[in-house]
């Protein structure tokens, strides 16, 4: 069975009692279905760089990373979160590796534009690490912190796990948020395809927080994934959620 890709924002992980209950729902899902987990940790970064009088500065939605910041990224990603994840899977029973992109090749990017500094566009996956890693039934814990042509560079994790989950073939890429799904109207819709998210982003029925998110879900379903979805950490267990599809 194709593995599953979890998204998991840096929003969420800082909420009492999130990390623990991921790590239980990885923990039951893995006992039918390879996982592979992708994460960010935009507020924390934040966080750090205000403490050290570095400003988070923005492009566009993403965050321009000049050395300075990219070693405050670094650090954040692939130190302090990747094993507080790693750490809480393995406390729930299940054999989990933290890694970056850049352990072993496995996000390769080049730069995205020289007004970002070192911000990196994707052009490979090393899918191969990633099966051989889920066929011994490992969780992967991927910072999006990965491999340019001369050293480290920031990548925004919906970008990295939409490319993960398309190298994968994954059977779907789950983005995880604090509602069960996209709400339209009194109840969450079970299924959009393209053209009606679209709609309903123009007509301000997805509106706020949400719109970056389904945003995400359809460049996953346009970069190749067969279907993503948006739900929260129950509706992870159970199935539910919004699925995105073609």
């Amino acid at each position: 069975m194709a593995p599953i890709v979890i998204k998991v924002g840096g929003n969420d992980l800082e909420k009492p009692g999130f990390v623990e209950g991921l790590a239980q729902a990885v923990a039951g899902l893995q006992q039918h279905t390879s996982c592979v987990l992708v994460h960010g940790g935009g507020r924390a970064i934040n966080r750090l760089q205000e403490r050290l009088g570095l400003e988070p500065v923005y492009i566009n939605g993403q965050r321009v990373t000049d050395e300075a910041a990219l070693e405050v990224v670094e650090m954040t990603l692939s130190g302090r979160i990747n094993k507080q994840l790693t750490l809480a899977l393995l406390r729930a029973g299940v054999d989990a590796l933290g890694m970056s992109g850049v352990d072993r090749g496995l996000i390769q990017v080049e730069p995205w534009s020289a007004d970002m500094g070192r911000v990196g566009r994707i052009v490979q996956v090393r899918a191969d690490v990633l099966h051989d890693l889920c066929t011994q039934g490992v969780v992967p814990v991927i910072s999006p912190i990965s491999m340019g042509f001369d050293g480290s560079y920031n990548v925004n994790a919906d970008h990295a796990a939409g490319a993960v989950a398309a190298a994968l073939n994954a059977a779907h890429i789950t983005f995880l948020t604090n509602v069960p799904g996209v709400q339209v109207g009194a109840d969450v819709a079970a299924h959009l395809s393209l053209a009606q998210a679209r709609d309903l982003i123009a007509q301000g029925i997805i509106n706020g927080g949400m719109i970056p998110k389904v945003n995400a879900a359809l460049d996953a379903v346009a970069g190749g994934v067969s279907k993503a979805i948006i739900t929260d950490l129950a509706g992870l267990s159970a199935g539910t959620g919004t699925i995105f599809a073609a």
